[in-house]
């Protein structure tokens, strides 16, 4: 695993360290590291066992015996992810077994980055973890390499002008942006140009519209607009634009109404995944519920706009994006 968009090392024989630390908030990046360090240990053992557990579904005690040696030498990688979490009790349990770690048991801690759980990770420094940096891409910059080494992880390459109209027209969300990647390099044969991401995202028209919604619950009114515009130069279809906003505005309801749960938990009463809840309990705490409700009631006109209500589609979608980016200041 590299810090320069997620690329893994060439394969190796030789087993991880067993004391590992994966630091950081991108999902993507995050779950690349962990498959890199399981990719490794099987390298040495194709047996090895994966584990993973949140900090509130371990006891210190359970901890240590998934950290035991069984009688039959299985190799295994403990993962507690979210280790922040984490009490002092079942800290000092992830910092023990640094002290003395088993033949052929890896443990994995992930931590945000943050200012909670900050003494846990440095102490697994100190004790001598090997540290993988998981930083979200905040910069376009950081995101055009990511870019590219998607390219070349898929065995491609693509030119300035493909990225700048990926970026574009995915946004900035890296999931996106490696499945468009990859899509792109095995459908143009290795080589990906702009002309290619255009037509590339004719056929794929729900991800521009919501870049749309994601820009629009965001608060960004300049961004919102200029991906609305882009998306329907492409030629997206009005109605899915408008649903793509209509969901994200659901998405922020349920959420918001469901609290300030673990995405893993609640990833079954609200019917969606862990990383789309834990992105929309990110967003929410800027919305008020009064603001929920104009933009509810925005995306919902704006869907019987598009459907033939309105003489202008376009308009009516402008309208309701502006609509939501105010909401969002509402109440």
């Amino acid at each position: 695993m590299r810090d320069d968009g997620g690329v893994p090392t060439a394969p190796t024989t030789k087993a991880p360290a067993p004391l590992q630390l994966v630091v950081g908030e991108e999902e993507l990046l995050v779950e690349r590291a962990i498959a890199e360090i399981v990719r490794a240990s099987r390298a040495v053992d194709p047996d090895t066992d994966l584990r993973r557990f949140r900090p509130s579904e371990l006891t210190p005690g359970e901890l240590n015996g998934h950290l035991s040696p069984s009688l039959f030498a299985e190799s295994r990688v403990v993962v507690v992810q979210g280790a922040h979490e984490a009490a002092k009790d079942l800290a000092a349990a992830i910092l023990a077994y640094g002290d003395e770690p088993a033949e052929g048991i890896v443990l994995v801690a992930t931590h945000a980055g943050g200012a909670r759980g900050k003494q846990l990770a440095d102490d697994l420094r100190r004790k001598g973890a090997v540290v993988t940096r998981c930083d979200k891409l905040g910069r376009a910059e950081e995101r055009a390499d990511f870019v590219r080494s998607e390219a070349r992880r898929a065995g491609g390459t693509i030119t300035a002008e493909a990225v700048s109209v990926l970026l574009e027209a995915v946004g900035s969300d890296l999931r996106e942006l490696a499945a468009a990647t990859g899509q792109l390099v095995a459908d143009s044969g290795g080589r990906v140009d702009g002309p290619a991401v255009r037509r590339y995202h004719r056929g794929r028209a729900e991800s521009t519209g919501f870049a749309v919604a994601d820009k629009a619950v965001a608060g960004d009114r300049s961004g919102a607009l200029e991906a609305l515009r882009w998306a329907l130069v492409l030629g997206v279809a009005p109605v899915l634009v408008a649903d793509a906003l209509a969901d994200a505005v659901r998405t922020l309801a349920k959420v918001g109404s469901a609290g300030r749960g673990d995405p893993n938990r609640l990833a079954g009463s609200l019917g969606m995944p862990p990383w789309k809840i834990r992105k929309a309990q990110g967003q929410v705490r800027a919305w008020r519920p009064a603001g929920l409700a104009v933009a509810i009631a925005a995306t919902a006109q704006v869907n019987a706009d598009v459907k033939g209500a309105a003489a202008d589609p376009g308009y009516a979608l402008e309208r309701a994006v502006l609509a939501v980016v105010e909401a969002r200041g509402t109440g």
